[in-house]
C-alpha cells in the first residue's frame, strides 16, 4: 500500500502556507504510475495557490518494488552527512518489515530485495533507472570513480553529485548536478561498454566494491565523508 499524509509547508517563493499530501511509502508493484512519476521527475510536485510557483517536496519515504527487487529508503538531500546514523535506523526498519524481525511471509519477500538508502530525488531516480536497465548500482558507482580520473572537467563541491539520468541503447547519460535544487550543471554521455569493462573485472575493483557496499547507502558520496562504517564500529 502507498501511504500519504497531509502536511503544511512554506512556499519557497512567497512563503505562503501550502497544504500538500506528502508520501510516506510507495508500493510500486500496486502503483507503477508512481514509479513512472519518479522517473519522469514529477512525483510530489505541487503548486502554490497564492503565487502559482511550482516546487517539489524533498523525498522522505520508503519505496517497495518487489518485481524489480528494490526496497529504498529515500531521504532529503540535506540529511546525507548523517548517513551512518540513518543507515542504522533504515536497517532496523527493514529488519522489522521484511527482515529477520518480520513474519515469514514478509521475510520471503525480503529475501529477494536489495536494501538501499538514498538522499535527494536524483539519487532515488538513479536507483530506479538501474533496475529498469539491468545495471548493478555498485558497479555504476565504481564506473563514476573511474570517470573522475579521466573527465576533463570535475566540478566537485558541496551538494554537487554525479548522477545517471538516462540510458539510450548502449549509451549512458550522466550529469553533474546540485542535488537539493535538482539543478543540472554539466551533462555528458559515455558508452555502456565502460560500465561493462568494470563489471567484467571484479577482482581489480574488489576493495572499492567492499567500501561501497558496506551498508544501505551505496554511493560514492560517502567516500568523501570520513572513514565510513568500519571506523564507526
Amino acid at each position: 500500500m502507498s501511504l500519504f499524509h497531509p502536511i503544511t509547508v512554506k512556499c519557497p517563493k512567497c512563503e505562503a502556507d501550502v497544504t500538500v499530501k506528502a508520501v510516506g511509502s510507495v508500493n510500486a508493484d500496486r502503483r507503477p504510475d508512481f514509479r513512472e512519476a519518479i522517473l519522469e521527475d514529477r512525483f510530489q510536485d505541487t503548486t502554490c495557490g497564492a503565487c502559482e510557483h511550482s516546487f517539489r517536496l524533498q523525498p522522505e519515504f520508503n519505496y517497495l518494488d518487489a518485481g524489480n527487487g528494490q526496497w529504498i529508503a529515500a531521504m532529503p538531500a540535506p540529511d546525507m552527512p548523517r548517513y551512518l546514523e540513518i543507515e542504522d535506523v533504515v536497517s532496523d526498519l527493514f529488519a522489522q518489515s521484511y527482515g529477520p524481525k518480520a513474519p515469514k511471509a514478509a521475510r520471503d519477500v525480503g529475501d529477494k530485495l536489495s536494501v538501499r538508502l538514498t538522499f535527494g530525488w536524483p539519487a532515488v531516480r538513479e536507483k530506479l533507472l538501474c533496475a529498469a536497465h539491468d545495471l548493478d548500482d555498485v558497479v555504476l558507482e565504481m564506473m563514476k570513480l573511474d570517470l573522475l580520473r579521466k573527465l576533463p572537467s570535475v566540478p566537485i563541491g558541496p551538494g554537487i553529485e554525479l548522477r545517471l539520468v538516462a540510458v539510450v541503447d548502449d549509451t549512458l547519460a550522466l550529469c553533474w548536478m546540485q542535488s537539493a535544487r535538482e539543478e543540472v550543471l554539466e551533462q555528458f554521455t559515455c558508452p555502456r561498454g565502460w560500465y561493462d569493462t568494470i563489471s567484467s573485472n571484479p577482482d581489480a575493483w574488489a576493495a572499492v566494491h567492499a567500501q561501497l557496499s558496506d551498508g544501505a547507502f551505496v554511493d560514492i558520496q560517502k567516500l568523501y565523508m570520513g572513514a565510513g562504517r568500519a571506523a564507526a564500529e
